[in-house]
């Protein structure tokens, strides 16, 4: 392992202060940080930072680019570090691959120009936040924050940092999503009046009897900022035993379940097709059905409505996901009457003249020749991309936004976090978007404040 530093001088100055900065300026000259970023033609040097099966995934994509290099590997689990470090090798044909247990060692290498963060949702905001500070470009995976404030801090961070960001919402780079999108803001449906989003709802049950962290996993480091709770079986891991599946995604304490999880993409599709929903005040009210027993504790279905002011609606729902007692809320039957068959997620928009409704892989709409249209040049065109990390490694390059800036992230977050508020206090909400705040709410409001965190970690807005 390759390290500029050692671990503990790192830490011994570093982790005292433990806020987003954790002393940078002192680590890193100024001189070091990239500004411009890399010149047209040149190599991006990328650390991966949280490499489980996801970022594993992801990271294949920077593998499959000629002009790009992953560098470094991060991860607080072995398993994960080494199954990485496999990949690299095999792709590289090299003997080694430079190795961290902590990111911000990581991020003090002046060599890399940047990052994929695609650690558990909790780490998200803190990790990218010290990315932006290190003077490092950054592809985060979904969803964003556990709180809007995270998100709203970020951005202001990325935007002043000058960094380029893109959002895991990889949905945007596939052609069907665009195919749909356009034809939405081209008025080819019409008048648009209905926008309905499905996802997979959370999962129920998991285990809440303590046992030993697996081998080879920094407990007390995974847990970062969250709060000090044992290990549970499969908290961390959805192969250990094998056939298991990891209950920190549906846990409070790790992230706001699928809710958020897997509805942020068909939420983003929504955004991007119908982008003025959040130019003026709009209301919404929700209900949700959440557990109380096991380690699970988010939505396992949710039916949440919005109503903008232009008499365009949306409604957002759950798709069973091991919840399988059958109730209004994952009825629907309404929409396959319109759609057809429907998969465990996607994005309908339904307007004067037709409907379309796209999901992974399938676009279907009415009438028939919509799904082939071809957009004037005249019309509105959106960001054309096919590969998700080959636009943020050309947007690292050329210093142009990528197809899913910080900007259009918080968009897309917003919508998860005020369907969570909304199922959870099961009211009519008032949402300014100006001001990103519930108009006259000061329970709904504090919910959108940061969480407590564990210390000596914590953000500074």
């Amino acid at each position: 392992m390759k390290n500029p530093i050692s671990r503990r001088k790192f830490i011994k100055g570093g982790l005292a202060s433990a806020t987003i900065v954790f002393g940078f300026p002192t680590i890193i000259p100024s001189s070091a940080i990239a500004q411009s970023g890399k010149a047209p033609n040149s190599r991006v040097n990328v650390g991966c930072i949280g490499v489980g099966p996801q970022g594993r995934g992801v990271m294949g994509g920077f593998l499959g680019l000629p002009d790009a290099q992953v560098v470094a590997l991060c991860d607080v689990a072995k398993i994960n570090l080494d199954a990485a470090t496999n990949m690299v090798k095999q792709k590289y044909q090299q003997d080694s691959v430079s190795t961290y247990h902590d990111f911000r060692e990581l991020l003090a290498r002046k060599d890399i120009d940047a990052v994929l963060i695609a650690t558990p949702d909790h780490w998200h905001v803190y990790v990218a936040l010290a990315a932006a500070n290190a003077g490092k470009d950054m592809y985060v995976e979904k969803p964003l924050g556990l709180s809007l404030e995270e998100d709203k801090i970020l951005r202001k961070t990325i935007q002043q940092k000058k960094r380029i960001f893109q959002f895991g919402t990889q949905q945007r780079s596939s052609r069907e999503f665009r195919q749909a999108c356009e034809l939405v803001r081209n008025g080819y449906i019409g008048e648009l009046n209905q926008i309905n989003v499905w996802s997979a709802a959370s999962h129920p049950g998991g285990s809440t009897k303590p046992v030993p962290p697996p081998e080879g996993l920094d407990y007390d480091f995974w847990l970062g900022p969250a709060p000090q709770t044992p290990y549970t079986d499969n908290k961390c891991f959805d192969n250990i035993p094998p056939g298991g599946w990891k209950t920190w995604w549906f846990n409070y304490d790790y992230a706001l379940g699928f809710i958020a999880g897997w509805g942020v993409h068909p939420l983003d599709i929504a955004y991007w097709a119908y982008p003025d929903m959040m130019k003026q005040p709009f209301q919404l009210f929700g209900r949700a059905i959440i557990p109380t027993e096991g380690a699970c504790n988010t939505a396992v279905a949710w039916d949440i409505n919005f109503e903008f002011p232009s008499n365009v609606k949306m409604r957002f729902k759950g798709t069973p996901n091991g919840f399988n007692q059958k109730i209004d809320m994952n009825n629907f039957s309404e929409w396959e009457s319109i759609y057809g068959k429907i998969a465990d997620h996607g994005t309908g928009f339904n307007g004067t003249k037709g409907w379309i409704m796209v999901r992974r892989g399938e676009i279907r709409t009415n009438p028939e020749s919509l799904a082939t249209q071809k957009i004037g040049d005249n019309e509105t065109k959106l960001i054309q991309s096919s590969n998700h990390v080959k636009n943020f490694v050309d947007s690292v390059k050329s210093r142009k936004p990528s197809i899913c800036p910080i900007e259009d992230a918080v968009y897309a977050d917003t919508l998860c976090h005020l369907s969570d508020i909304a199922s959870r206090l099961q009211r009519r909400l008032s949402w300014n978007p100006k001001k990103e705040e519930f108009i006259k709410d000061k329970e709904a409001n504090a919910k959108l404040k940061l969480r407590s965190m564990r210390k000596p970690w914590k953000i500074r807005a």
